[in-house]
Formats: C-alpha cells, sequence, structure tokens
C-alpha cells in the first residue's frame, strides 16, 4: 500500500498541472449559465451493440453479477442505473451490494464465507493492491486493457496496476481542490473568491463580520479532514514532500507536518469560524455539511464548504443551484502553487469470469461514464467522454482540468496509505485529525499520535 509510481512526479511537471487546472478553474468557474465520445471492442464476435455505440459486449442472458460498493443515497442512485444500462445491452442480472468501510474488511469477511461479490469498487490504490497481495482481485482481460489504452492516461493507468499487472479501471475520479460556497451570503457580505490563504483568511473574516458561520466542516467523516490537510500540505510542502509523507520516507514528526497543522488550525482553531464549532462539526456527517450551506435563506449555518466535485450530489438535494446559488473557487495556493489533489475509485474483478470481465471493459468506456456524467456529481477521468454531457458548465470546467493535467497529478495521500491507517474510520489519521479538529493547539501531541499510527500500519 505505497505511493504508485504514476505520483511521482517532478516540482515542474507538477506545478504545471496545478497552474493549468487552478487557472482554468479561475477563469470560468463561476461563469455560469471532445470528441464524439465513442470507442470500440470486442468480445470475439459474440457481442451485441447499441445503435448509438461502437461498443461491443457479449451475451449475458443468464448471468447475475454482484457487484460492491460503499456508495450511498444519490451517489448509489445513479451508479445503479449505469448498471441498469449494462444489463439492458447484455442480459446479465446485476446486484448492488452496499459495502461498508474499510470495504477491504468488508470483502474479507465475504470471502471467508465463500461469497465474494464479482466485481468491487476499491477508493483507494492501498485497497487495490490489497485485494492483489491477497490474491482476492484477477487480472484485467483483453477487452477491458483495450478500453482503458484507448481512454485513459498512462497515470490513471497506472494507479490501477499492482506488481506490473492492471487490476484497476478507474471509473470515478475526483477534483478535491475546491471551496463551494453561498453565493447569496458572499454578495450580501461584499466577499471576494480567495486566491491565497492569506485571502481566505480575509474572506472567512468578512462572512463572520456579516453574520454568518464562514465554514461547514464534515467532521464525522475523518476523511474530509484529510483532505484538508493534503491541499494544505501539498501547496506549501511541495510535491515531493508530499510524496515522502504518502509513502512514509519521513515521518509525520517532520517540520513540514507542524508547518501544515499550524496553517490549518488558522481555521480550525477559531471556534465561530466552524459552524456548530469543533463539537457540532465532529457530529456532522459529509452529506449534511454541503446541505446546511446552501439552505436557510440568507442564514445558512455556513457559506463554504471544502469538498470536491461530489459536492454537486448534495447539493442536488437542495434548491440551490449550482453556478448561481452554489458557486466555487480552487482551494487557494498556501505556498507557491495552488493545490491539485485528484481522488478515485476502481473497478476490481473478484469473480474471473466472462460476466465480471465484460463489466470490467464496460466501465472502462466512454458509455458507462457518459451515463453518470450527464446525471451530475461524477466526474471521469476517461479522456474519451464528451465534456458536453455533464450537466452544467462547472463540470464541464472541472472534468476538461481533470483531463487536460493528463498524467500530472497528485492522488489523495490517505488512500495511498495503508488502510489501517488512511481509510478506517475511527482510527489512524482519521480519528488522529478529528482529535486535531477538538483541539488544534497540541500540533506536536497530534503529531506524535499520526507517527505512531503511521509506523504501526506501514510497518517501519
Amino acid at each position: 500500500m505505497r505511493s504508485t509510481s504514476s505520483t511521482i512526479r517532478t516540482r515542474r511537471t507538477v506545478k504545471a498541472a496545478a497552474t493549468l487546472a487552478a487557472g482554468a478553474l479561475a477563469l470560468s468557474l463561476t461563469a455560469c449559465g471532445g470528441g464524439d465520445g465513442k470507442s470500440n471492442g470486442t468480445d470475439g464476435g459474440t457481442g451485441t451493440k447499441e445503435s448509438d455505440s461502437s461498443l461491443a459486449l457479449p451475451k449475458l442472458n443468464g448471468t447475475t453479477l454482484e457487484v460492491a460498493a460503499v456508495w450511498t443515497g444519490t451517489e448509489q442512485a445513479n451508479f445503479k442505473k449505469v448498471l441498469a444500462e449494462f444489463e439492458k445491452r447484455t442480459g446479465a442480472k446485476i446486484t448492488f451490494v452496499p459495502a461498508q468501510d474499510p470495504i477491504i474488511n468488508f470483502l474479507g469477511s465475504k470471502i471467508a464465507g465463500g461469497s465474494p461479490p464479482d466485481v468491487a469498487m476499491l477508493p483507494q490504490p492501498g485497497a487495490v493492491k490489497q485485494a492483489a497481495d491477497k490474491g482476492w482481485a484477477k487480472p484485467l482481460g483483453a477487452e477491458a486493457l483495450a478500453q482503458l489504452a484507448k481512454n485513459y492516461s498512462q497515470g490513471w493507468q497506472d494507479i490501477g496496476k499492482v506488481g506490473g499487472k492492471q487490476y484497476g479501471v478507474y471509473y470515478k475520479a475526483a477534483n478535491k481542490s475546491l471551496i463551494w460556497y453561498n453565493a447569496k451570503v458572499f454578495a450580501n457580505a461584499g466577499a471576494s473568491e480567495p486566491k491565497t490563504w492569506k485571502d481566505l483568511l480575509a474572506t472567512a473574516q468578512t462572512v463572520s463580520d456579516s453574520g454568518v458561520t464562514p465554514f461547514s466542516v464534515g467532521g464525522a467523516d475523518g476523511w474530509t479532514l484529510t483532505d484538508w490537510f493534503e491541499n494544505v500540505y501539498l501547496s506549501q510542502a511541495g510535491p515531493e514532500k508530499y510524496d515522502q509523507l504518502a509513502q512514509h520516507k519521513i515521518k509525520w514528526t517532520d517540520p513540514s507536518v507542524k508547518e501544515a497543522l499550524t496553517t490549518l488550525a488558522q481555521v480550525w482553531g477559531k471556534k465561530d469560524w466552524i459552524a456548530g464549532g469543533a463539537s457540532g462539526a465532529l457530529q456532522t456527517e459529509f452529506p449534511a455539511s454541503v446541505t446546511q450551506t446552501f439552505t436557510g435563506g440568507d442564514q445558512p449555518k455556513a457559506a463554504m464548504v471544502y469538498e470536491g466535485d461530489f459536492v454537486q450530489v448534495n447539493i442536488a438535494d437542495t434548491k440551490a443551484k449550482v453556478g448561481t446559488d452554489a458557486k466555487v473557487f480552487p482551494f487557494p495556493a498556501v505556498g507557491g502553487t495552488a493545490p491539485v489533489v485528484s481522488g478515485g475509485d476502481a473497478a476490481v474483478v473478484l469473480k474471473d469470469s466472462k460476466g465480471a470481465q465484460a463489466l470490467a471493459t464496460f466501465l472502462a468506456s466512454p458509455d458507462a461514464a457518459q451515463i453518470q456524467a450527464k446525471l451530475g456529481g461524477y466526474l471521469s477521468p476517461n479522456k474519451n467522454v464528451d465534456v458536453s454531457v455533464y450537466p452544467n458548465d462547472v463540470q464541464r470546467t472541472i472534468a476538461k482540468a481533470l483531463v487536460a493535467a493528463g498524467d500530472d497529478f497528485r492522488f489523495d495521500m490517505s488512500d495511498q496509505a495503508p488502510q489501517a491507517f488512511g481509510g478506517t474510520p475511527g482510527k489512524g489519521e482519521w480519528k488522529d485529525l478529528q482529535d486535531f479538529l477538538k483541539n488544534p493547539s497540541d500540533v506536536a501531541g497530534i503529531q506524535a499520535k499520526l507517527e505512531s499510527d503511521a509506523a504501526a500500519a506501514y510497518g517501519n
């Protein structure tokens, strides 16, 4: 569960990617009002084709498949529409299996009981590696590999590889360097979009002076806190240090970590800047952190919420409209360059069968991605997805920036870590940063705890 080679980039190339993505977002994210997206595939001549697609899939009448993922709510419902299209094209029947975090533990119990799902959607490269190392994951077949080669940059292919073999199809991606805000609150306060961390603090004070709490934080879900830290750390410490910390080649007691936590405390340490204070934030799950920012008229519980492009799924549960009521700006530069952090979910075959491999092939194609892209709150790293299918200019701009970055991106640090440290509720980094949110003055204490937990998980 170490950092993959695709994330080891030079400062120059990462800076270029960050400048491209942040610049594109800054120019057009609030100005709201590709190719044909088709790909070729084969299945040995036994497949069927939709009239509007060149992707061939096998006939799978009588085949039943199970797909496991941790997705819930609207995200799960939208993915089920993608699975329904696969059923329509092939005749297969698919059951969605709701999984719990950490999904590796969930899959382990299923496998021990002799009933693994056919395909699992794994949210961390570390989880993909663990599944491969345990012999659970099966290498992808020729048809899926062909779709990956055609539709994905080398970097997105590489993070799905273990030991040189391709196990994962990164079906879903995320731009996790965005801050969403209530446009009416900003207008009433006379606040403007910040470009730097100093500007963000000034904007927060302006909003606070207007009578609205600046930030909503979903602290009940520890992963939101790791994302906050990663953006600050990447921008402030730089990509080389980021890669070293992701691989535990430097310790969490390093001065660069102290600096990032101290910077983060400039927001987390101000009780009046966090909706509900620290105790309230620690009881607020991510979906509620979004919806409470865009409900309540002139007096929402907060003006801003940090998280990725997928925030749009939860905004859709309110009456706010993306691009008018709900706007977004890139995570401000803490150091010399604004951060660009990505995440993603990979489809991994656990039961090697014609049906499971066909589903992986479908998920690697633009055909599958474009179904969910139309529904919003979803971002695909597939470079052949027609960006016009995204439902608004905000989403289209985010998608273009991700694809334009090519191989030059940094993957979510906690997702690269062993799951015991970076992906388990109530443990490791998730719990340690929750404790830090509760007491942002104890920088040294949290550093020591992070290092102790990291050393135990990494085994060094």
